[in-house]
C-alpha cells in the first residue's frame, strides 16, 4: 500500500553558492522551484574559517567584505533580470565551519529543501562546496536536490504538465521508502509518469545448482524479477497518479549499480532521480544504496537528484 502522500509544500528554500559560475546552474533551478512552490529563497554563502585563521582577523574581514560585494552584485543581477521579481529572498553570509553554518540555517529558519551543485564528472567526484557537502549529502535533515554538471541548464518545473519522467529508485528497505511520498506527490504535481525501480543485487538460484539446467535457472530469477515488480506495484497501489506508472525490475549487471541505475535514467529521459538515504551518521552497506553508489549517481546524473534521509 502506498503511503499518504500529501502535496509538498515547501515554504523556504535555500540555495548554498560560491558565486562562481559552477553555481549558476543550481541558482536556476532553485529560482525556478520557489516561484513555483511560492517559497521564500535563502541564498546562502559561507566564508570558510580554514585557513583564513592563520591569517589573522584582518584577511577573514577583507574576505567577507568581497563575498558582501559578490552577493550584491547577484542581487542587482537577479532583481535587474527579473529573476526575483515577487519572491521573498534573502541573503545570508556567514563565517564559521561551512556545514555547521548552513546546519544551522536549515534549523533557524525550518528549510525545507536545499539545492546543491556538483562539478565532479567521475568516481567520488566533489561537490561544489568541496568536501564539506558530504556532510550535507549525508547529514541534512531536510530533502536535498543535487544539480550536477550534466543536468540541463534551465529548471523543468515551469514547463507544461505531461510528457515528463520521474524515476524512484528502491531496494525496498525503510530507508529508500522514505522517498516514496516526495516521489509520489512530485509526480501528481507535476503530471509526471513514475517509474518506480529496482536493482536485484542477489540473483536467486535454485537449491540444488550444480543439478538445476539453464532453463530452472532462468525460471528462479524470473521468479524473482516478477515479485519484484509486484512489490513495486503494491508501492503505489492507491496512490491514483494521474499518468500510469512504470515499474522495471533488473538483476545486477558486470556494470557498477550506480551505472546501472544512469543508464536506465538516461534511457527513460527522466527529468529526475528520487532516491532514499539512510539517516545514519556513519557510511553503511545497509543503507537504501552503499554511500559510492549514491554519490556516483548524484555526481554523474544528466538530471537533478532528489534525496531524502531516512
Amino acid at each position: 500500500m502506498s503511503p499518504v502522500a500529501s502535496a509538498l509544500e515547501l515554504r523556504s528554500v535555500l540555495i548554498a553558492t560560491d558565486f562562481s559560475p559552477a553555481s549558476e546552474k543550481p541558482l536556476r533551478h532553485a529560482l525556478a522551484i520557489a516561484r513555483h512552490y511560492g517559497s521564500k529563497l535563502y541564498l546562502a554563502h559561507v566564508v570558510s574559517s580554514i585557513g583564513l585563521r592563520m591569517a589573522g582577523p584582518e584577511a577573514i574581514a577583507e574576505t567577507e567584505k568581497a563575498v558582501t560585494r559578490d552577493a550584491d552584485h547577484l542581487e542587482d543581477e537577479l532583481l535587474c533580470d527579473g529573476a526575483l521579481a515577487g519572491l521573498k529572498h534573502q541573503f545570508v553570509i556567514t563565517q564559521g565551519q561551512v556545514w555547521q553554518e548552513l546546519e544551522a540555517i536549515v534549523r533557524q529558519e525550518k528549510i525545507d529543501l536545499l539545492v546543491i551543485g556538483t562539478h565532479g564528472r567521475h568516481g567520488m567526484g566533489k561537490l561544489l562546496l568541496g568536501s564539506v557537502a558530504e556532510e550535507i549529502f549525508r547529514h541534512a535533515e531536510c530533502m536535498v536536490l543535487t544539480v550536477g554538471p550534466g543536468a540541463y541548464e534551465e529548471s523543468r518545473v515551469g514547463i507544461p504538465r505531461g510528457n515528463r519522467t520521474f524515476l524512484f529508485a528502491t531496494d525496498f528497505g525503510e530507508a529508500s521508502l522514505h522517498a516514496l511520498a516526495p516521489a509520489i506527490s512530485s509526480a501528481k504535481e507535476f503530471g509526471a509518469r513514475l517509474v518506480l525501480l529496482n536493482i536485484i543485487t542477489s540473483p536467486p538460484l535454485p537449491v540444488d545448482i550444480y543439478r538445476s539446467t539453464a532453463d530452472e535457472v532462468m525460471q528462479t530469477r524470473e521468479t524473482a524479477r516478477k515479485a519484484s515488480l509486484r512489490h513495486l506495484e503494491d508501492l503505489v497501489r492507491d496512490a491514483e497518479l494521474d499518468v500510469q506508472p512504470e515499474f522495471v525490475a533488473e538483476f545486477e549487471a558486470a556494470v557498477p549499480v550506480s551505472e546501472q541505475i544512469l543508464g536506465i535514467a538516461e534511457r527513460l529521459k527522466v527529468e529526475i532521480i528520487i532516491m532514499g538515504l539512510h539517516r545514519s551518521k556513519h557510511i553503511s552497506t545497509a543503507s537504501h544504496m552503499p554511500w559510492a553508489t549514491a554519490y556516483e549517481i548524484v555526481c554523474r546524473a544528466g538530471c537533478p537528484v532528489l534525496t531524502v534521509r531516512g
